[in-house]
C-alpha cells in the first residue's frame, strides 16, 4: 500500500534573489503573456489524500479535499455565475461556519499553450499581508473593511476539475507544518493597469507535498490564502505529473477566490 499513497512530480519553486522579483501579466498588453522570474524545477514526491487514513483538515493544514456536486457544469460565458456563486457560498457556510461569503473572481484555466489562462507552475500563494489588507479595502470600501478587520476574515479560494476528472498537472499543495518563514518571498506582480503583491515559496527538502489523484468535477479543494487571526497561508502549485499515459483529457479547472467573514 506504502508505494501507491505517494507519487513523484516536478513543481517550479523560486528562489532567494538580492533584489526584489517580479511576475508580469499580460505583458506588452498581449493577453496571456506572461514573464516570468527565475524557477527551480525540483522533484518532488507528493502524498496522494484518496490513499491516506488520516486526511487534511482546513482548520489544521489550511486544505480541505470534499464531495461538492453542483448544479453547474458549463462556465462558458456568465450566466453561471450566479448560481456558482450560490452554490460557493452554500458550501463554505456548511463546511466552515463562515457568516458572510463574498465571491469576487473567478479563473478558468486550460492547460493548452494557446490558452489565455493556464494552469499556474509556480509554487506561491496568491496574497502578501499587505496585498491581502489593499485587497479587503478594493472589495469593500474603508469603512466597511475597517469593520471586517475589527473581526475575524479570511480569504479562501476554492478550485474544482471542469469537464473531466484531473489526469495530469493536478493541484498540489505544502502542508504548512513543513514550511519555514524564510521559504517565503515576496513577488510583484505587474499587470498592464495595476499592481499586485504574492508570495513564492523557495525550496525546501522538508517540505510535505499533497493532493487528491483523479478529483471529479464533482469534487473541489478549499485552501486558505490569507486569515487575519494566524491559519497560515498555504503554497500551491500545478504538479507536473500524469495519473495515467493512456487518457489524452486537457486539463481544465475553476478557481473562485472568495473573502469570508466568520
Amino acid at each position: 500500500m506504502g508505494s501507491a499513497m505517494t507519487s513523484s512530480a516536478t513543481v517550479n519553486y523560486h528562489v532567494h534573489k538580492d533584489e526584489r522579483q517580479c511576475f508580469e501579466l499580460d505583458a506588452g498588453g498581449i493577453a496571456g503573456n506572461l514573464i516570468s522570474p527565475e524557477l527551480a524545477p525540483t522533484r518532488v514526491s507528493v502524498a496522494d489524500m484518496r490513499a491516506e487514513a488520516e486526511p487534511v483538515r482546513f482548520e489544521r493544514d489550511a486544505v480541505e479535499f470534499a464531495q461538492a456536486p453542483g448544479a453547474v457544469r458549463d462556465f462558458t460565458g456568465d450566466s453561471w455565475k450566479d448560481l456558482y456563486d450560490q452554490e460557493l457560498t452554500a458550501l463554505l457556510m456548511d463546511r466552515l461556519g463562515v457568516q458572510e461569503v463574498v465571491v469576487f473572481d473567478h479563473t478558468v484555466r486550460i492547460d493548452d499553450p494557446k490558452a489565455i489562462r493556464k494552469p499556474a507552475r509556480n509554487v506561491h500563494s496568491d496574497y502578501s499581508e499587505d496585498g491581502a489588507k489593499h485587497r479587503l479595502i478594493d472589495l469593500l470600501g474603508t469603512e466597511k473593511a475597517a469593520e471586517w478587520s475589527g473581526g475575524h476574515f479570511a480569504f479562501i479560494n476554492v478550485w474544482r476539475p471542469v469537464e473531466h476528472p484531473i489526469n495530469s498537472a493536478p493541484l498540489g499543495f505544502v502542508r504548512p507544518s513543513s514550511v519555514a518563514s524564510d521559504d517565503w518571498i515576496l513577488l510583484d506582480l505587474i499587470y498592464p493597469d495595476r499592481k499586485g503583491q504574492i508570495m513564492g515559496l523557495v525550496g525546501n527538502p522538508a517540505h510535505a507535498w499533497v493532493y487528491q489523484s483523479k478529483m471529479t468535477p464533482d469534487e473541489v479543494v478549499f485552501f486558505n490564502i490569507y486569515d487575519n487571526q494566524g491559519l497560515p497561508s498555504i503554497a500551491h502549485s500545478a504538479l507536473d505529473m500524469v495519473e495515467d499515459p493512456n487518457v489524452t483529457t486537457i486539463r481544465k479547472s475553476i478557481e473562485s477566490r472568495t473573502l469570508v467573514r466568520y
